[in-house]
C-alpha cells in the first residue's frame, strides 16, 4: 500500500473510532497532497509524499517556537500533538553517528577536498538521507567537514 494509501485508510479508522484530534491532521495532510496533485497534474508516489510530510512537521516546529515566544503554550501543544501524528508516517530518522558515517562515505566516493564540491556530497547524502534527517542540519555538517 502508498503512503497515501495508508492517509486514506487511517482516515476511515479515525473516523470510525471517534478521533477528531488524528483525523484532523490527516485530513490536512491529504488536503495538502491533493493540493499538489492538482497544481501540477501529477499522481504523488511515496518520496514525494514525504517531502510534503517533512515540510508539514518543519511548519509546525516553526509555529512551537513562535507560540513559545509568544507565550501562548496553549497553540504549542495543538502543533505539538500534530507533529507526533505526522511522525508516525515517517521513517525512523537517523542517528547522528549513522549520519556521520553517511557523509564520510558520500566525501571519500565524490573525492570532496573544499567547500566547492559541497554539491556533489549533498546530492549523494540527499538520495540516501531524504525524510531520515533533517537536510538543513546535514548541510551545516557537512559544510563543517569540508571546511577542516
Amino acid at each position: 500500500m502508498t503512503l497515501k494509501g495508508q492517509f486514506q485508510e487511517d482516515m476511515k479508522s479515525a473516523m470510525k473510532a471517534g478521533d477528531k484530534d488524528r483525523l484532523k491532521v490527516v485530513r490536512l495532510a491529504l488536503a495538502a497532497f491533493k493540493q499538489i496533485e492538482i497544481d501540477e497534474r501529477i499522481e504523488l508516489d511515496d518520496a514525494r509524499v514525504l517531502d510534503i510530510l517533512n515540510k508539514m512537521v518543519k511548519q509546525r516546529r516553526d509555529s512551537v517556537s513562535q507560540f513559545r515566544d509568544g507565550n501562548r503554550e496553549d497553540l504549542a501543544e495543538i502543533e505539538l500533538a500534530e507533529i507526533a501524528v505526522l511522525e508516525t508516517y515517517l521513517p525512523e530518522q537517523l542517528s547522528a553517528a549513522e549520519l556521520d558515517e553517511m557523509i564520510d562515505q558520500a566525501i571519500a566516493d565524490s573525492g570532496a577536498t573544499s567547500i566547492r564540491d559541497m554539491g556533489k556530497v549533498m546530492g549523494q547524502v540527499k538520495t540516501k538521507a531524504q525524510g531520515r534527517a533533517d537536510m538543513g542540519a546535514v548541510g551545516a555538517k557537512v559544510k563543517a567537514r569540508l571546511n577542516q
